[in-house]
């Protein structure tokens, strides 16, 4: 009897990792992972995708996935994968979602795995880089889903990998992303009762993780405008109609909606113009000019307040000058405000706390970046958290922001985010039912 009791008390000490949720086995979970998890992440830095050309990264990944047994389905918005794990016990169900498209970027990083690929952007020529992260994202949930198979029989509930193309939006005249995914019936056979998501910043050193209740990311507004003018020679302007004075007052007064008409006292708001083109040599006023734009609100009726107020703006400045507008404001499909489920997120939070310390966990301030994973955070009540990736030591605030050719990821950003999402995930999965 005794020679028994020893011989199952050491099985207890093996097995009991596979299901615990306590923090040391989740940080050993994602310690065995990460030399895997880095090797996936270097190759897929150097092989960059843009939105809606993920072939290469989803092939990947489904190989990847179907080597650990898993329900693997591809084509989803043309690149996207998922894969359902089915654990063994009863429990909930989850989704986790990783992006895996790059930026058209020309990567300005001295790695020796850094980018070279080229490709087409707006019908130029470009270079393609990862400076967002979404290889690290790519590669952690890879790796969850390797980790979390390794305890199949231990698991609670269901777990849906969600690798999603196009997050930084669909190429002209297509569609894609999580829209697209929803669109195509991503939870029409399983619909998940919760869902999970995180994106690496630069804005956070490593081992810093930010969580907020409620809105999160702003919800973004494409705009498009054509002024009309008419053209004449530079030294006659007053034979013709100029669209540039016009598009200079236009943008100068659109300055105004945010600071003077919007009510940013209770959300923050933003509206920028990114785009202004016209004109073919310098004495000809051009008989046009196109001018293009965001706006990012995190409240409906500020939206179309600063929408109703732009068009206004645009019209009546034109009409002041001679000159006309053709508007598209906004043009096409707008991403949704992020709103993380506020209780959900406090159990996130408290989750990430204990993986790596409640002191290294901070509320996340709105930020004004956008972010389509919030199309699924309209559909199930969801979570989006921030991993910090600039090193320890470095001034987060003055490293090269996410989009920049010189964003720098610290591997050490991938084991937080793993050890960070096993938690929440196991957490959400074990705990008990009422």
């Amino acid at each position: 009897m005794h020679r028994t009791a020893l011989v199952l008390a050491l099985a207890a000490t093996f097995i009991a990792p596979l299901h615990a949720t306590d923090a040391s086995s989740v940080q050993a979970m994602a310690q065995q992972e990460l030399p895997q998890v880095t090797a996936w992440r270097r190759d897929i830095h150097q092989h960059p995708e843009l939105s809606n050309r993920e072939v290469r990264t989803s092939a990947l990944v489904a190989a990847e996935l179907k080597k650990l047994g898993l329900e693997v389905h591809t084509g989803i918005a043309h690149t996207g994968v998922v894969a359902l794990l089915k654990g063994d016990l009863p429990g909930p169900r989850l989704a986790i979602r990783a992006d895996m498209d790059a930026l058209p970027v020309t990567e300005e990083v001295d790695l020796p795995f850094a980018s070279k690929a080229k490709g087409e952007y707006r019908g130029k020529p470009t270079g393609v880089m990862h400076a967002c992260g979404h290889d690290a994202h790519t590669a952690m949930l890879l790796g969850m889903a390797q980790a979390l198979s390794g305890m199949k029989k231990q698991l609670h509930g269901s777990v849906l990998f969600v690798f999603q193309p196009a997050e930084e939006g669909a190429p002209a005249g297509e569609e894609g992303g999580a829209s697209l995914m929803l669109k195509e019936g991503l939870f029409r056979d399983f619909k998940p009762d919760a869902m999970f998501g995180m994106h690496v910043v630069s804005s956070l050193n490593v081992g810093t993780v930010a969580v907020r209740p409620g809105p999160t990311m702003a919800g973004s507004d494409w705009f498009r405008m054509v002024v009309h003018g008419r053209q004449t020679h530079g030294a006659m302007p007053w034979n013709g109609v100029d669209p540039i004075v016009t598009s200079a007052e236009i943008i100068s007064a659109a300055q105004t909606i945010v600071s003077r008409k919007l009510d940013i006292g209770n959300l923050p708001a933003v509206l920028s113009f990114g785009i202004v083109e016209g004109g073919s040599r310098y004495n000809i006023v051009p008989d046009q000019v196109e001018l293009q734009g965001t706006l990012r609100t995190f409240d409906a009726d500020m939206r179309q307040q600063a929408i109703d107020n732009l068009k206004s703006i645009a019209e009546h400045i034109a009409a002041a000058n001679g000159a006309t507008v053709e508007e598209q404001i906004p043009v096409g499909d707008s991403n949704p405000v992020l709103v993380n489920d506020p209780a959900l997120a406090a159990r996130v939070r408290g989750s990430i706390g204990k993986a790596l310390g409640n002191e290294h966990v901070i509320e996340a301030k709105p930020w004004m970046a956008s972010e389509d994973f919030a199309y699924f955070a309209k559909a199930v009540p969801s979570v989006y958290f921030f991993v910090g990736a600039t090193p320890l030591g470095q001034d987060a605030s003055k490293a090269p922001a996410n989009h920049s050719p010189k964003f720098y990821l610290d591997e050490g950003a991938l084991k937080i985010g793993m050890e960070s999402m096993l938690q929440a995930s196991l957490d959400y999965l074990n705990a008990p039912t009422s």
